[in-house]
């Protein structure tokens, strides 16, 4: 027997509230649009025990603490936050999207898909996560500045990742776990190349130190390797459910294929952040949210008026604007009202 849950109908839906889903309900919201924001909780974004390569925010910033202060600022403006966790989606009869959660079902005219992805995890033993064990270059790959650091994985990407860190450290290690690598021969030759030692044995225990950090990882054949930390290379797992669902076209990654807007094959979808194509860093996941967010309120907003409109119901009145919904008017008047 289904359970009765209630319906809540907005304007705009984003669904997952990491940077990129916090900031397409932020210009969601602040343009004037009925917006909810549904978040199960988790995700990659709030694994960060410091935010990296974010101007104006301090490294010792968590991501827990980060994402917190970004729902603050969206309850703020008006924006309705659901901890929820979204189990189907369709179209209804009326052509808005229905999305359907164990605490309740949400209509939109548009939704933004922000459910990102999973870096898939090797098998253990492994490091702490955070402590030793990573997964972004790009964000990390700071913190092992003339340091012992390995890359893990058998893959092409592993290889090169491997390369890259040579920028940091002259310690790099690439470690097969005695699985066969699946690199080319050019790319073998690259590591032959470079002062890259690479390491088949399988893993059989981990050290960690008095501050829990990576120490030493422990292999099959009796040697033990002291790390600072490294980076794992399995790939990536793409929460891409919901829009499979949709009728949202897929790349062959598993990424959701977008315009430059973050606009999906559907209409009415959009797709940002982790779940797509290109670099999975904090600030682009901040401007992919925003870019959706604007190009949602340029097919929702009520003016200028379509000259067909206009030709049918005659010029725009004075009590017909402004356009923002009362409540989020109210809530912005209120924003905006300093005692002095």
């Amino acid at each position: 027997m289904t359970q009765d849950v209630p319906v809540e109908e907005y304007e705009v839906v984003v669904v997952g509230g990491g940077p990129a889903g916090l900031t397409a309900a932020l210009y969601s919201t602040r343009l004037g649009h009925e917006t909810a924001l549904v978040d199960r909780g988790g995700g990659r974004a709030a694994m960060m025990q410091e935010v990296h390569n974010l101007i104006g925010v301090p490294e010792e910033t968590s991501g827990t603490a980060y994402l917190g202060v970004g729902k603050d600022q969206l309850e703020a403006y008006g924006c309705d936050l659901y901890r929820d966790t979204l189990t189907s989606c369709r179209r209804t009869d009326g052509d808005t999207v229905e999305l359907r959660g164990n605490s309740a079902t949400y209509r939109a005219d548009y939704v933004v898909l922000a459910t990102g992805m999973n870096d898939v995890r090797p098998d253990p033993p492994l490091p702490r996560t955070g402590r030793g064990l990573h997964y972004c270059l790009h964000c990390d790959g700071y913190l092992f500045v003339d340091e012992s650091v390995y890359v893990m994985g058998h893959s092409e990407s592993a290889a090169h990742v491997a390369a890259i860190l040579l920028n940091f450290t002259d310690e790099v290690d690439l470690l097969t776990r005695s699985a066969t690598p699946e690199w080319s021969d050019e790319t073998a030759q690259m590591l032959a190349d470079h002062p890259i030692d690479v390491v088949h044995e399988e893993i059989t225990g981990i050290q960690n130190g008095a501050d829990g950090w990576l120490k030493a990882i422990e292999f099959e054949d009796g040697q033990t390797r002291e790390y600072k930390g490294g980076f794992a290379m399995y790939g990536a797992e793409y929460n891409n459910g919901l829009a499979r669902e949709l009728g949202c076209e897929l790349n062959d990654d598993g990424t959701v294929d977008v315009d430059d807007h973050g606009q999906t094959s559907r209409a009415d979808v959009y797709a940002v952040g982790d779940l797509t194509p290109g670099h999975n860093q904090v600030p682009i996941a901040l401007a992919d949210g925003a870019k959706a967010g604007i190009s949602i309120h340029f097919a929702l907003r009520d003016f200028p008026r379509d000259p067909k409109k206009v030709a049918e119901a005659g010029p725009v009145r004075a009590d017909e604007v402004p356009g923002i919904p009362d409540t989020l008017l109210e809530q912005a008047v209120d924003f905006h009202t300093y005692e002095e």
